[in-house]
């Protein structure tokens, strides 16, 4: 999202079963701080089963200890994109417009 002080980046967490969004975060740089939050954010407003699939792109912030910790606290199992495989965050994607 471009503003007039520049560049704000918004990382989401959007359920495939019911589709809405469950968790964002807004920041000024694009870090792992920001996926953490969004997943933190998803994780209080849900309270999800253990062994939920959480699954992401191969951003270096999806990457991250801090958010394989979370990820692994919570008992959850991690996925992530193929390399070069485009399509496999198409549902995120598309709500973003």
């Amino acid at each position: 999202i471009w503003t007039h002080e520049g560049w704000l980046y918004l990382a989401g967490v959007k359920d495939l079963y019911t589709k809405e969004l469950v968790g964002y975060a807004i920041n000024k740089r694009m870090t792992a701080d920001l996926v953490c939050h969004a997943l933190n954010m998803a994780i209080k407003n849900k309270r999800p089963a253990k062994k939920l699939i959480v699954h992401s792109d191969r951003g270096s912030q999806y990457c991250s200890h801090a958010y394989h910790k979370i990820i692994k606290q919570h008992q959850f199992t991690g996925s992530m994109s193929a390399k070069g495989n485009c399509f496999d965050n198409a549902p995120i994607e598309s709500f973003w417009g």
